[in-house]
């Protein structure tokens, strides 16, 4: 039997009803220069239980040789068949002003074929910015978050076994450059808004009782650093002010997943909506037709199929100035699974319904 059903799905529905919060500046905004870096390089996990790169993996190969080459002894590539070693790549983030001897976590993923990198270990591998140099240096064991056990006949996978991640496992070895020491700071907004921008200006200078921030668009305020304040002492202060951010009226829709995001200030015009569902079931009977025996007959397969169409009658409701906890129920009281909410949520806002920004990843 081969079914087709319309219209069914899972997915999880998420509301927010904050109209407005309080938060730190600091969770909200970042400051000129306070960013991280990313760092990457290739290096071999080593010590794995036969579940390294095979002898295909021709990079693996050659990175032995070369590795046993630097150490001394001389190897031909054509002859090494471990699979106890797997190429990976390794990831890093550094944080803004790190300086030599501090430690940071680093991930690494497999680049080969092998199949797990669980027990095995980092080699020594340097970590390079975008600029070619060598900022970390990273070794030591792997964590991996799966498993993956297989037979002759069927094998059973958890998460991604191929993954792992090295606590504190890279060191860092070049400094970045300090913060400089300026009359003019500037602060950029995650989530770009004119009002919030306004908004944090005005509770700046009201801070500290004069003019120091200038907002220059939705984006970016211009801070002017007070006489007699370090840049540091400054900037902690700015970070601690608290501001009121106000919810976005606004849908967001994941498709893959079928996930629907509501904001809390989310209104709809009055509009009316009912919703169909449709289910088509195809179904395979072939029956079989054999000669009576020591007949010049052949047997016949005749293919008989029945198709089978089934909607279910769904009532107009009309959905009149609905906040986000009136349009839940509203959708509730038409049995609308999360699938359906979400191309009601998309008629709706063609319609021209719905107050707030329809975003689908």
């Amino acid at each position: 039997m081969v079914g087709s059903h319309i219209g069914k799905g899972l997915a999880l529905l998420v509301l927010l009803f904050s109209l407005a919060y309080g938060t730190k500046i600091r969770d909200i905004a970042v400051i000129e220069g306070h960013r991280s870096n990313y760092l990457v390089g290739y290096g071999l996990v080593v010590g794995l239980k036969g579940t390294g790169d095979g002898k295909a993996t021709l990079f693996t190969v050659r990175s032995i040789a070369n590795m046993l080459n630097r150490m001394g002894i001389a190897v031909d590539p054509r002859r090494i068949t471990v699979k106890n070693v797997a190429a990976v790549m390794v990831t890093a983030k550094l944080p803004p002003y790190a300086k030599p001897g501090m430690s940071i976590d680093v991930e690494v993923a497999s680049i080969g074929d092998a199949k797990s990198l669980e027990g095995g270990t980092l080699l020594l591998t340097p970590l390079r910015g975008a600029d070619g140099e060598i900022y970390a240096l990273a070794q030591g064991q792997v964590i991996v978050g799966g498993y993956e056990a297989r037979g002759q006949g069927a094998r059973q996978i958890q998460n991604t076994p191929t993954v792992g991640r090295i606590p504190n496992g890279a060191i860092v070895e070049r400094s970045l450059p300090e913060y400089p020491q300026r009359e003019e700071v500037f602060l950029y907004l995650d989530n770009p808004s004119f009002s919030l921008a306004k908004h944090i200006q005005d509770r700046i200078n009201t801070e500290f009782g004069q003019n120091v921030a200038q907002a220059l668009d939705s984006s970016t305020i211009k801070l002017r650093v007070p006489q007699g304040m370090s840049v540091v002492d400054f900037l902690a202060r700015v970070e601690d002010i608290e501001v009121d951010v106000p919810s976005v009226a606004k849908v967001v829709i994941d498709g893959r997943t079928g996930t629907v995001l509501l904001g809390g200030d989310v209104v709809i015009n009055p509009v009316s909506v009912a919703v169909g569902t449709l289910t088509v079931t195809i179904k395979e009977t072939p029956q079989v037709f054999q000669p009576p025996p020591l007949s010049p007959g052949q047997t016949v397969v005749v293919p008989r199929t029945e198709v089978k169409v089934e909607e279910k009658e769904r009532r107009l409701v009309e959905l009149r100035g609905a906040t986000v906890s009136q349009l839940v129920e509203s959708l509730n009281k038409l049995g609308a699974t999360p699938r359906e909410i979400i191309s009601i949520l998309q008629a709706i806002k063609s319609a021209g319904a719905l107050r707030a920004k329809l975003e689908v990843l």
